[in-house]
């Protein structure tokens, strides 16, 4: 097991800065969050762990919100029974479920079922919640659907629910590609599913590419997705804060990008665009 610190983040106001606190700390390590009344219980890696990294974040630099912190390290934790403890179903405009296997079922509803593990952080969920709403209405019958930054594959799942043809899913982390398998084996859907970036992809092209990161990736990432894009193709990106939105849509309009659906919960934001 690996040794992980806790950090105990205090954040004066908490709303709307504790979920985009979360955001900017998944970009340098971070990979679980606990909600306080107060603030943010946040977990790394002790060796991933940099504290040059962690005081650099912008929001440390936002007048706007105070934050202060201190950590202490947590060794030897089974971290996929505290995933189970502290992981909610995520109930979508009561028509998907995403749930665990140790969840009880809800009669009427979609289900995806997942097992956790480190693949599923709670500063995910609206971001989720955005994609798979979005998701509702497009027709995958038969589509080529590329899923970038996989995570737990839920999106590629759905996809595959929905009548995807051949699907792939992606991810930098070693441990969302097996988290991965394991899903969609769960689910008994069939996905093609690498670790990587989007440096793996060549030359396929796919009619419909999914890609809830975060704003950097997604910036420096969109002129390789549109190169794969067929004409006509949809782009459906999530993991955005609201104050990110005009960065990401200049990106997509320098490649040639249309805007037609942005959808808001909370502080996050996703945006279906279409070649």
């Amino acid at each position: 097991m690996q040794n992980y610190l806790e950090f105990d983040f205090k954040i004066s106001p908490l709303q709307p800065w504790g979920d985009i606190l979360m955001a900017e700390l998944i970009e340098i390590g971070f990979d679980s969050f606990t909600e306080e009344l107060e603030g943010i219980l946040g977990y790394i890696q002790k060796d991933l762990f940099n504290e040059e990294a962690l005081q650099s974040l912008p929001l440390f630099r936002n007048q706007e919100v105070k934050i202060e912190y201190t950590f202490k390290e947590m060794p030897n934790i089974n971290w996929n029974e505290e995933w189970e403890k502290n992981f909610e179903p995520i109930n979508i405009d009561d028509k998907v479920l995403i749930r665990a296997e140790f969840h009880d079922s809800v009669p009427g509803m979609h289900e995806i079922v997942i097992q956790p593990k480190m693949s599923f952080g709670t500063g995910h969920h609206p971001t989720t919640h955005l994609m798979i709403q979005q998701m509702m209405d497009i027709d995958f019958n038969g589509k080529k659907v590329l899923d970038m930054g996989c995570g737990t594959s839920v999106l590629a799942i759905y996809a595959k629910q929905q009548g995807a043809g051949n699907t792939k899913a992606i991810d930098i982390d070693e441990w969302s590609v097996e988290n991965s398998k394991e899903n969609a084996e769960r689910n008994s859907v069939e996905l093609d599913i690498e670790q990587g970036t989007a440096e793996n992809l060549g030359k396929e092209k796919y009619d419909i590419i999914l890609a809830n990161i975060n704003r950097n990736i997604l910036m420096s990432d969109i002129p390789t997705y549109v190169s794969v894009l067929n004409e006509g193709g949809k782009l459906l990106l999530s993991g955005l804060c609201f104050f990110d939105v005009d960065d990401i849509l200049e990106v997509c309009k320098e490649n040639r990008l249309e805007l037609k659906k942005k959808l808001q919960r909370e502080e996050w934001v996703s945006l279906l665009l279409e070649r």
